[in-house]
C-alpha cells in the first residue's frame, strides 16, 4: 500500500526520535535554546502544521537533532530582515516579511527550508531571496520524514530503493522536482 501525507501526520511527535536514534546513534547532537520565540509565528499556522512545528522546535531547543540536519544558531529561526535579506514569494514579485516564515535549517548550500504561514515547508533560495514554488512539501511532517531519509541515503546507512516509492507516492515536490528535489541532491 501507497504511503499518503495523512499517514505522516504527526510524525515529528511520534516517530522522528526513533528514525534519528537508529540512522544517527552517534552524530553529533545541534541545540538552538535561546531561537526567538516561536510562539507568534506558530499562531498564524493551521493547527497540525503548528503542532508539528512546535514538537520540532521542542527538539531544537533540547539539542536532540543531528547536527548533520543543517540546524544551528544561523540556520534555525533566521532572521531575514535583520540580515539585510529579502523573502520574495514564489511570484518573484511580492515580499514577505520574518512574521511569514519560520525557518527550519539549511541545505548545506545556503538556502533555508522554511514553513511557510499557510503550513508548507519550501526552500528559500539565498541568491535570488526567493521561495522557490518547485521545493515545497505539504507540511513539516511530511518535510522531516523526507529529509531525515535523504540524510539517512546521503551517509550510506539506508538504502535509496527502500524508500523510493513511498517517496514518489507523496507527490511532494521539494522531493522531486527536477534538479532542485532532494532526490535530485542524491544523483
Amino acid at each position: 500500500m501507497a504511503l499518503t501525507v495523512d499517514q505522516l501526520a504527526g510524525y515529528i511527535e511520534r516517530d522522528l526520535d526513533a528514525d534519528l536514534t537508529r540512522w544517527f546513534p552517534d552524530a553529533e547532537r545541534t541545540a538552538v535554546p535561546d531561537a526567538r520565540p516561536i510562539g507568534p509565528f506558530l499562531a498564524r499556522l493551521p493547527h497540525a502544521a503548528a503542532s508539528a512545528l512546535a514538537a520540532f522546535d521542542r527538539r531544537v531547543r533540547a539539542g536532540t537533532l543531528p547536527a548533520l540536519l543543517d540546524v544551528a544558531d544561523w540556520s534555525y529561526a533566521f532572521e531575514f530582515a535583520a540580515n539585510d535579506c529579502r523573502i520574495l514569494d514564489t511570484d518573484y514579485e511580492n515580499e514577505l516579511s520574518d512574521a511569514d516564515v519560520w525557518s527550519l535549517g539549511a541545505d548545506g548550500g545556503g538556502n533555508y527550508f522554511v514553513v511557510l504561514a499557510d503550513g508548507r515547508v519550501a526552500l528559500w533560495f539565498h541568491e535570488e531571496e526567493v521561495i522557490e514554488a518547485q521545493t515545497q512539501f505539504d507540511d513539516p511532517d511530511v518535510f522531516l520524514w523526507t529529509l531525515v531519509r535523504h540524510h539517512a541515503i546521503r551517509t550510506g546507512v539506508l538504502n535509496p530503493a527502500t524508500i523510493e516509492s513511498d517517496v514518489r507516492s507523496l507527490a511532494q515536490a521539494g522531493a522531486l522536482a527536477p534538479e532542485v528535489g532532494l532526490l535530485a541532491g542524491l544523483g
